[in-house]
Order: structure tokens, then sequence, then C-alpha cells
């Protein structure tokens, strides 16, 4: 059967996935951006208002577009959220957090500054209902998440109640999951269990966070290259643990030195990025072109 989630679909076909954001969350932009020319629209959570009744109405626009214009694919709808995953109580503290944006249809959660283990196995539990087995002899939880939710994110991908339920679960963990889970492995503290944390299945990708990872080493604006040499091992290090374990690296590349095709060429051919976030179509079109 097709994908429901065009990440997803993206990855299995090894090309470059392409993150674009929007700026409203209505449903007519929900409407205009189901036609973009990006694979996944990414939602900050982490820095804006978390605004769950605005998604809503977005992911409608998203699937009603969908049908509307006779589409292949949806594009994939991440958030982050205004909670880290710091600590597995953290975590389960913030757990309403990760079923408000899944009950609301979006197909993939980005978690931030994942430092230990644990949180991310709670992390991975939050999105998983308790029937999903598959990875528990891997050292994964019972999933935690109830029923109550699935009625409008079913209608969102288009399914019936029943397949969604089958259906909404990480992926690659369950090859047959239309759920994409992420981490922000984004300062000093996480680093240190980089190795440790890329291993557990249930995660398809990770970011690394540059402006995070530059100030927990004591450099307040380090965003964007150059970058110190701590900043230079740690991206490599968390890639070279990503590569290890089958987990795409998300990053891009703002040298203002470089045009912006230069740029996007770096983050790819150069630092290794499969996914990479760009700002227009004809961006889009390049990046596809390249391989690592």
């Amino acid at each position: 059967m097709p994908r429901t989630n065009k990440m997803i679909h993206v990855l299995e076909q090894d090309e470059i996935v392409i993150f674009t954001t929007t700026e409203e969350l209505d449903y007519q932009s929900g409407v205009e951006m189901s036609k973009t020319w990006a694979d996944a629209i990414l939602v900050d959570f982490e820095h804006d208002p978390f605004d769950t009744i605005g998604l809503k109405s977005f992911m409608k626009g998203i699937s009603d577009g969908f049908i509307t214009n006779n589409l292949d694919f949806m594009p994939s709808v991440i958030t982050t959220l205004p909670s880290n995953c710091m600590t597995p109580e953290e975590v389960l503290y913030n757990s309403w957090q990760v079923r408000h944006v899944l009950g609301v249809g979006v197909h993939g959660v980005l978690h931030t500054h994942a430092r230990t283990p644990e949180a991310v196995k709670t992390f991975i539990s939050t999105t998983r209902y308790p029937f999903n087995n598959l990875g528990l002899n891997q050292g994964l939880n019972e999933g935690l998440r109830g029923s109550g939710g699935q009625d409008f994110a079913s209608k969102i991908w288009q399914m019936n109640t029943d397949e969604y339920l089958s259906k909404a679960d990480p992926w690659p963990l369950n090859p047959d999951g239309e759920l994409i889970l992420g981490l922000k492995i984004e300062d000093k503290f996480c680093l240190e269990m980089a190795p440790e944390i890329t291993k557990i299945p249930g995660i398809a990708f990770a970011e690394w966070g540059p402006g995070d990872m530059g100030m927990s080493f004591g450099f307040p604006d380090a965003h964007d290259p150059p970058y110190p040499k701590e900043m230079d091992m740690a991206r490599d290090l968390i890639k070279l643990e990503c590569d290890k374990n089958g987990m795409a690296f998300y990053s891009s590349w703002r040298d203002p030195s470089m045009s912006e095709k230069d740029q996007i060429k770096y983050a790819i051919q150069v630092v290794g990025a499969r996914i990479v976030m760009v700002e227009s179509m004809e961006l889009a079109t390049f990046a596809r072109s390249l391989k690592e």
C-alpha cells in the first residue's frame, strides 16, 4: 500500500527530505500548504505559542487540500514541543503535549534536548498505543497513548479508525508505521549520551541544534558557521552515531560567505545531511538533485 507519511516515503527511497515551515496555523494556510514543494512542514512549538487549536484547523486544511487537489501525497507535518526530553519525569509529566499534537493528526514529533536513553524511551512510549508490542524485547516500555484522539486523526490521515490505530506507530521500528519521531541532540550533556540515545529503536532522525549546542559550550552566538572546533566535533559525532544506527541526519549550513545553493550542497555533500530546510521550490529541486 502507498505511504501516508511522505517523509517516510522519501527516506525509504533514499532521497533528500525537504523541510519548510508555515507562518500561520489556520485552515486556509493548511489548504495552501497542502500543495507545497516540500516533503514536510516543521511546526515550531519549541519557541512559538503552543497553538493546538490553530494546528487542528491547519491539519484539516492540509487534508482537505490533499483531496481537492488530487495529490499523490499530503506533506508530512512534524511538530516540536514546548517541553524538553531531558528526563523521563519531564517527558511523562508533559505527555499531554504529545497527545494533543497526535490527536489532531500530525505525522511526527521532533523532541528537544534529548539527554538520556530513559527519557527517549519514555518519549517513544507517549506516542504509542499499549497494544503495539514491537520493541518491548529491545528495552522499550509499553505504550502510554490512550483512546479518544484517534477519530479526528484518522480522518486527517484519510483512513478508517482501525487502520489508523494499526498505522500510528513509529517507523522504522514498525515497518508499516506511519509515525516518524526525531530528536534534537543539542547540548553537551546530550552529546555525551549520543552513542546510547541513537541506538534506541523507534527514532528515525536526529538534529544537532547548533544554536543550543553552541550556548552549552559557552558560545552565545554560534548558530551559524564558521563554528568553533568543539561544535564541529559535536556535529561530526552525532552524524557518525546516526549513520551507525540507520538514522537520518538533519542539518542546514547557513554560511553567509556562500550562496544559497552552495550552502545546500555543503550540507548534503560535506556535512552529510539527509534532511535540509530550504526556502523555495527552486532550492528544493536543487537539493533533490544532490547526493552525499
